[in-house]
């Protein structure tokens, strides 16, 4: 690929196929798109219906999701395979809204949140990587007004959105070269995501079966291994994004282990007592909107000196010679442990943890040279996951800097 580092050429990309010249042609939205506006009738028989709630960049199978058949939607669009939806209105949060093609299914039905069409001249596939782009995003951020059906949402009318311009490869030979070029990057991504599931299956699988071999040597409560603390107390909105870190909730209920990369901050005033978090201790989750996600563990094995538990988790502090706590991270994240922590989970919109009972409850633990064995086994596939996924974030943002520099 050859790279125009004289801007002789001002209407066409940095980054560019060198058999390839000339300047890109500037297009409205409305030349190279037709607007897709019927509507379907009846029940959706099972077709594909968009996730309205869903804002931003995301995946076409976060885009799509398969709807109850009997549900009727009678006046929503209907999508065909090949064509595009855009949600016109979308947050603060998220300015920029993802325009995806409908590929896993062969029809699909929308509400008239979405603005659909289809390619006319300009090849789809090469439409599909340049929506990715951030100068599309650019354009879309550029005419989003204040909505005035909900606060805090902006929206694109439909006659701004087909009235914005883009600059186009003349011809499409070029257009099928990036796009052929952007897919192989895809491809990769793709299998490199396939090469990640599989490692966290492996270690999910192999973890179930050490446990169940070994997991009936030294029965045990967490009340015997160690001593419990609660998180933050006493805290308002004001006391957080400044001061001391803490590990937020969301550490806890994604990872094996606490990321140090992803602690938020609080305020802590002098002589006020909180509890510390230490290394080696075991962090759960206390309350969750779901009784899956109760009592979900992870452990901590930083040295952060001050470093404190958000509010809606618990830890305990093992000092037991009986229990290695690198281990215990992958215990919590066993089935063993799951099924038995599942019932104490009591609510009805909102579940809670009866922390007592389950620091009462005594667990089947390996002997202690066992669980060092099995945790060394597990942390080396770990190693690897981890290697695996910083190569995944390399192959992302490799796709991120090509789209900024092969489109215009």
């Amino acid at each position: 690929m050859a790279t125009d580092k004289t801007h002789k050429i001002p209407n066409a990309p940095n980054l560019r196929f060198p058999e390839f010249e000339g300047e890109w042609k500037n297009m409205r939205l409305s030349e190279m798109t037709r607007r897709i506006t019927r509507k379907n009738s009846g029940l959706i028989s099972n077709r594909p219906l968009t996730i309205s709630a869903q804002y931003g960049l995301i995946d076409q199978r976060d885009f799509f999701k398969k709807a109850v058949a009997s549900e009727n939607i009678e006046g929503y669009y209907l999508l065909k395979r090949g064509e595009f939806a855009y949600n016109k209105s979308y947050s603060n949060e998220h300015p920029w809204g993802a325009v995806k093609r409908l590929d896993s299914y062969s029809e699909g039905v929308l509400s008239t949140l979405y603005i659909c069409f289809e390619s006319m001249g300009i090849l789809s596939d090469w439409m599909v990587h340049y929506f990715d782009s951030s100068h599309w995003h650019k354009q879309v951020s550029e005419i989003a007004v204040e909505g005035a059906r909900n606060h805090g949402l902006l929206n694109v009318s439909v006659e701004d959105f087909f009235n914005t311009y883009h600059y186009i490869p003349k011809t499409t030979i070029e257009q099928k070269k990036i796009a052929t070029f952007l897919s192989l990057i895809d491809e990769r991504i793709t299998t490199q995501i396939g090469a990640i599931e599989k490692l966290k299956s492996l270690i999910s699988s192999l973890n179930d079966k050490l446990q169940f071999q070994f997991c009936n040597e030294v029965n045990l409560s967490f009340s015997e291994i160690g001593n419990d603390y609660s998180g933050l107390s006493g805290k308002s909105a004001n006391d957080f994004g400044r001061g001391k870190p803490y590990i937020p909730y969301t550490n806890i209920y994604a990872n094996t282990f606490v990321d140090d990369s992803q602690f938020d901050l609080v305020e802590i005033n002098e002589g006020e007592h909180q509890c510390r978090v230490l290394n080696g201790d075991v962090l759960f989750t206390l309350s969750s909107e779901v009784p899956e996600e109760v009592c979900v563990g992870s452990v901590y094995l930083g040295n952060e000196k001050e470093l404190y538990l958000n509010s809606f988790c618990f830890g305990v502090h093992i000092n037991s010679n009986k229990i290695h706590s690198p281990y215990l991270a992958y215990f919590v994240k066993s089935s063993i442990f799951r099924h038995t922590v599942y019932p104490l989970a009591q609510g009805s919109t909102r579940f809670n943890l009866q922390k007592s009972d389950f620091l009462k409850r005594k667990f089947s633990f390996p002997n202690i040279e066992h669980q060092i064995k099995i945790a060394n086994v597990l942390m080396a596939i770990d190693s690897k996951l981890k290697i695996e996924q910083k190569l995944l974030e390399q192959y992302k943002l490799q796709k991120q800097y090509l789209l900024s520099q092969m489109f215009i």
